[in-house]
């Protein structure tokens, strides 16, 4: 697996690689089609609920396609995965890096499961990201953000203890941002707390999740503090879906003929969001 290198020069060079989550062969070829233009490696993203849909076998399919096809630089994760059979199916399947959210669990518990996922996962060169403090909101347009004093905010030492134990490979950080997006509001990170969990966690890499609807000024700092990889869901959902109504409005019943604007429209934000994180021309 290549990848690895990919992120330590990401965390070397200060620049990030965008996690773009798909639903189906539509958003995968946006996203690809982006990433080929701008010679960018990506991440493509499925959670269990979209990987359902999709199918993890039919996904791990895909994006080898088109990372034979391409040539690209292109790791398929599974996203937010909740329990180790889910993980070791995907990993069984043909993922090459899962995300096991254990955020919900006592931290012990949660350490002691990471713990088995990244052993399982780590003999078959798969990667494995950590998440201790959930990360709240859902990937769709929200009617208000969630409460600042309700959403518990990743601790540095906390974090140093749980990779140490756990042993995972990168960890989703807690620094205030949020599923979803709200319309005309914007999240503020707690760049000094960031700060402080990069230093306590130097060869860890650091994610951000919830990348849809934060600042770019804010983006670019979180990377410059350490964030390598920043997962992008709300945006392209919406794009994809405001697009399909448009091409559905007028009457049309071919799907060959309406659906190429729903993949631009996906290709359009992704191009955007990996210029701002600063990896194309990265290969």
């Amino acid at each position: 697996m290549e990848f690895p290198r990919y992120f330590k020069k990401a965390q070397k060079e200060r620049w990030a690689i965008g996690q773009f989550n798909v639903s189906d062969m539509n958003a995968l070829k946006g996203v690809v089609a982006a990433a080929v233009k701008l010679k960018s490696p990506i991440i493509i993203g499925t959670s269990e609920g979209e990987s359902g849909f999709l199918g993890l076998k039919e996904a791990a399919n895909l994006v080898d396609f088109y990372r034979r096809k391409t040539g690209l630089p292109i790791l398929l994760n599974l996203d937010h995965g909740r329990s180790l059979e889910y993980i070791k199916r995907a990993i069984n399947e043909g993922y090459s890096a899962v995300h096991f959210d254990g955020s919900k669990l006592p931290l012990n518990e949660n350490i002691k499961i990471a713990g088995k996922v990244k052993d399982y996962a780590r003999k078959r060169g798969v990667l494995v990201e950590g998440e201790m403090d959930a990360v709240s909101g859902s990937s769709s347009l929200l009617k208000k953000a969630p409460e600042a004093k309700s959403v518990k905010m990743t601790d540095p030492l906390e974090a140093k203890r749980f990779v140490s134990l756990s042993g995972v490979d990168s960890l989703a950080v807690s620094i205030g941002t949020f599923h979803g997006q709200v319309r005309g509001f914007q999240p503020k990170i707690d760049l000094e707390r960031l700060k402080d969990i990069n230093n306590q966690l130097k060869n860890t890499f650091l994610v951000m999740h919830g990348g849809s609807g934060v600042s770019e000024k804010d983006i670019r700092s979180a990377i410059s503090l350490g964030i390598v990889k920043i997962n992008v869901n709300t945006e392209l959902r919406v794009a994809y879906s405001q697009a399909l109504k448009k091409g559905l409005s007028g009457g049309e019943t071919t799907p060959y003929k309406y659906l190429p604007e729903a993949v631009e429209a996906v290709q359009k934000v992704v191009e955007k969001k990996i210029k701002l994180f600063g990896s194309s021309n990265k290969i």
